[in-house]
């Protein structure tokens, strides 16, 4: 039997051809840095690749508040933990989560499934929103770094922000026929 050997800046053993992880934006600080909660969110993608979850990852967030766009600071992370630049997917026009999972979905093949990287509190919604848009996907939640009191906020954020995404996947499945 032979054993498995990767491509030398590939992952250490076979991945799942079809699968990518979604890494939902994030703040970017006014230095151009991810905040704490994206930074995490990098991370658990790349550490998705390295135990080849998936074969890909595509980072997602247009400009912000600060610096340069989220799907841009994303990917320079992603470089410096040390993703090749064939593995990475940049959407970098969204302004939410509806946008970050439209717009890369038109960057991803037809039968590819998507492990979205989010908050633990944010991942109901973005699986909600792909499945309304016809993505195949799966969570990958992280903890993040925010107090109880950021957690309950954005949680009941969720559940308000739930009926707009909804009116904004039927509004874009009108205009697009999907």
């Amino acid at each position: 039997m032979t054993p498995f050997r990767p491509a030398p800046d590939g992952p250490p053993h076979p991945v799942a051809p079809k699968t990518v992880a979604l890494i939902l934006g994030a703040a970017v600080s006014s230095d151009g840095t991810p905040s704490p909660t994206f930074d995490l969110r990098i991370r658990r993608a790349v550490d998705l690749w390295r135990t080849g979850r998936v074969s890909a990852i595509c980072t997602t967030g247009g400009r912000g508040r600060f610096g340069p766009p989220e799907g841009q600071v994303a990917r320079n992370v992603a470089l410096a933990l040390g993703l090749p630049q064939r593995a990475i997917l940049v959407e970098d026009r969204s302004t939410n989560t509806f946008e970050n999972i439209a717009f890369a979905k038109a960057l991803l093949p037809d039968d590819v499934t998507v492990l979205i990287v989010s908050n633990r509190w944010h991942l109901p919604r973005a699986l909600m929103i792909a499945g309304l848009l016809g993505l195949q996907a799966e969570p990958s939640g992280i903890r993040g770094t925010a107090t109880l009191k950021r957690s309950v906020t954005a949680t009941l954020r969720e559940v308000a922000a739930t009926p707009v995404s909804v009116f904004r996947a039927v509004r874009w499945a009108r205009r697009t026929g999907r």
